[in-house]
């Protein structure tokens, strides 16, 4: 099994630096205030990758934890809840407002193409009166990108806190916390931090903080309650025993990032992914979306008499690589390139283009192109 490649967007590889950091001999985080200080050193890291002074904490869960905690922690019965829905998780996110007694209300747009801002701006002027708005960054079914710089803060002039699912492209896709008035902004380890899967990211603004704490009813349940978290520092003392490998795994994923340098990260985000959409485009394929393309994930459409799933399952048995579909209703239109993190590196890409191209062909793909040369092409324009 180790010797399968697999390019998925998310989880990414992990570089040797992170896997050996999680190997390392590791102390108790209960009792040992050393590890209260390496927390919180690891938070402020993260909080300079997003561009934030608000509080950041590390949660022990994969992603979907956070997206839960911040409904949990906001919501409260017959609480308004706005859902962007512009993609298959920015729908789900109205079970979890749900689940905690809110009424979910969809401001639903194409999934083809990034949230229509003044669409949305024109559906506001006419209600407003939400508690909350939960937003998809990137959406990686489709690895559509919608604009929080201006999604967020036309939400804020209303009063409407954000809640912000930015899991696939936090570390891949800029993200101005404090300037864009992002409220609750969460992350996942697995993605472009490119740290094993089993933690979340969170960071949480004084108006959320203010909200969650003076609810008239008390947060269900403990772990997904983000009140528990205030004190932490302060008292040293966390709320559970904490997954201190996964976080040193973690600590040391930031270093990468911050050693490279955000922008110069970001900056190859965005070259591969262009090179990328461009050669696919070239080479014969469709890409799903119309417009709003992330750098961390390509959506490309396979033609009917193939199948996204044919060719996934042929590239697995014949060269054992793994290249991911899409979810339901796409599962079968959709072949995913997951370019983050450290699946953002040119060799990786190559590879995975080369793979696809030989699958392609086998399965009588009729093109004279290939694709590595097209997106060498394109790479260096």
């Amino acid at each position: 099994m180790n010797d399968k490649f697999v390019y998925a967007p998310g989880p990414t590889s992990v570089r040797e630096n992170v896997r050996l950091e999680r190997a390392k001999a590791t102390t108790n985080p209960d009792i040992d205030l050393e590890f209260v200080e390496f927390y919180k050193y690891t938070c402020d890291k993260i909080g300079k990758i997003i561009n934030t002074n608000n509080p950041v904490y590390i949660l022990s869960g994969e992603g979907i934890l956070g997206l839960e905690a911040a409904c949990a922690s906001l919501t409260e019965p017959d609480d308004r809840v706005l859902v962007l829905d512009n993609g298959i998780y920015g729908r789900g996110f109205k079970d979890f407002a749900l689940m905690y007694g809110g009424e979910g209300v969809y401001f639903s747009d194409d999934y083809s193409k990034a949230i229509d801002v003044e669409k949305l701006r024109k559906f506001l002027e006419a209600d407003h009166d939400f508690k909350y708005a939960t937003i998809v960054h990137c959406d990686t079914p489709t690895g559509v990108l919608n604009d929080l710089s201006k999604i967020c803060p036309m939400l804020n002039e209303y009063g409407i806190l954000t809640v912000v699912d930015s899991v696939s492209a936090m570390g891949g896709e800029e993200i101005r916390v404090d300037d864009w008035k992002v409220d609750i902004a969460l992350g996942g380890s697995q993605k472009a931090f490119s740290a094993p899967a089993g933690l979340t990211m969170v960071s949480i603004s004084e108006s959320a903080k203010v909200v969650m704490k003076n609810r008239k009813t008390p947060v269900v349940g403990f772990y997904c309650n983000l009140n528990i978290w205030e004190n932490y520092y302060t008292d040293k003392w966390f709320p559970y025993t904490m997954s201190i490998s996964d976080i040193m795994g973690l600590s040391k994923a930031c270093d990468n990032i911050l050693e490279e340098g955000v922008e110069n990260v970001l900056d190859r985000h965005e070259k591969i992914a262009v090179a990328t959409r461009k050669a696919v485009v070239e080479y014969g394929l469709n890409l799903f979306l119309e417009e709003g393309f992330s750098n961390t994930v390509t959506a490309v459409k396979i033609p009917e008499n193939i199948g996204a799933l044919k060719l996934k399952n042929h590239i697995l048995n014949q060269y054992n690589t793994l290249i991911i579909t899409s979810l339901k209703p796409y599962e079968d239109i959709i072949l995913r390139i997951g370019h983050m993190g450290e699946n953002a590196r040119i060799e990786k890409i190559v590879y995975a283009l080369n793979i696809i191209d030989k699958g392609l062909k086998d399965l009588e793909f009729k093109t004279d192109k290939d694709l590595v040369k097209l997106f060498n092409k394109y790479l260096k324009q």
